[in-house]
This record gives structure tokens, sequence and C-alpha cells, in this order.
């Protein structure tokens, strides 16, 4: 049986290969005559230039410093007093100082600030939060502080914050 299979193949593709040849090739002839290739000429490339990288007196952009307060500003004519003594509410942050009452002796108002459970007097001229944070008005209902933050130009800018009285209930 695989005799005959072959034989069968053999012969098929031998009458497929027989005549037609000369046909074919006559066909290509004449339909090649008419046509013609055409292929378009490549882009013209232009020349590259370099461009020459001045950087003068440009700030390093990958320099530490380069986010930080510039030392040579004096801008703002602000300046916390860096050799002052530290008031003890100056170690927490403001968030964390609660107004809880006031207190008023020879016509002067204490403003009455609790903080990790303990009990503080703050009158005008004290100084809380991490700021440089100076109490500026003790009122019934808060108290105003002016505070000295660095901007990012790292000039020294006023600020004012308040602490609002807290009720009894409120946490």
């Amino acid at each position: 049986m695989n005799k005959f299979a072959v034989l069968l193949c053999s012969l098929v593709l031998v009458a497929c290969g027989t005549g037609g040849e000369d046909e074919l090739r006559q066909w290509m002839a004449t339909v090649g005559q008419d046509t013609k290739g055409k292929i378009p000429p490549l882009p013209v490339v232009e020349p590259y230039e370099p461009v020459p990288y001045d950087v003068g007196a440009s700030m390093d952009p990958f320099k530490a410093g380069k986010m930080g307060p510039d030392e040579s500003k004096t801008g703002g004519g602000f300046r916390p007093d860096l050799d002052r003594p530290r008031e003890p509410l100056e170690a927490y942050p403001l968030e964390s100082l609660k107004y809880v009452g006031v207190m008023t002796r020879k016509k002067a108002s204490y403003a009455i600030i609790q903080v990790d459970g303990s009990l503080y007097q703050v009158k005008i001229g004290n100084y809380m939060g991490q700021n440089f944070g100076v109490v500026v008005s003790v009122s019934d209902s808060e108290v105003t502080l002016r505070e000295l933050i660095q901007d990012s130009a790292g000039d020294w800018v006023e600020r004012t914050s308040t602490l609002q009285l807290q009720e009894k209930g409120a946490k």
C-alpha cells in the first residue's frame, strides 16, 4: 500500500508539471514590458548640529541645598530671636495645645492652656507653639498668636493663628 501511495503522488506531480510552462513565461514577458519599477528617491538627511549647553551662572539642579532657604537674603525684615530662652509650651505643636479657660488678675487676662494633662498660664508676650508664636491677645473665646514661618524663598513671614476656647465636652 505504501508503494502505491508513492507512485500515485509521483504521477500527480508529473501531470501537473508538464505543459503550461511556456504559457507562463510568455505571460510574464508581456506583463513585464509595460511595467517599470518606480522607487522614490531617498529623503535628504540634514546634517546634525550639536547645541552647546552653557550653564553660566545657573544653579545646579542636583545640588542638595537648592530647595533650602537662601542664607544671603534678609527678606521680610522679620527674624526670630534664636538666643532667647525657650518657654515650656514651645516644645509642643500648636495643634496639641488646648485653650480651656481664661483668668483675670489685676486687669490682666491669663489664658489657661492644657497639654499632656498639665495646665499652664499664658499672658500676652508669652511664647507657645513650634513656629516662634508669641501671644498678642487673650479674650474670653480665643488666644491670638503671631507666628514667624519661613516661606519657600527662605524669607521669614508673619502668620496669625488662634486657639479657640474648648467646650467642656469637646476633646
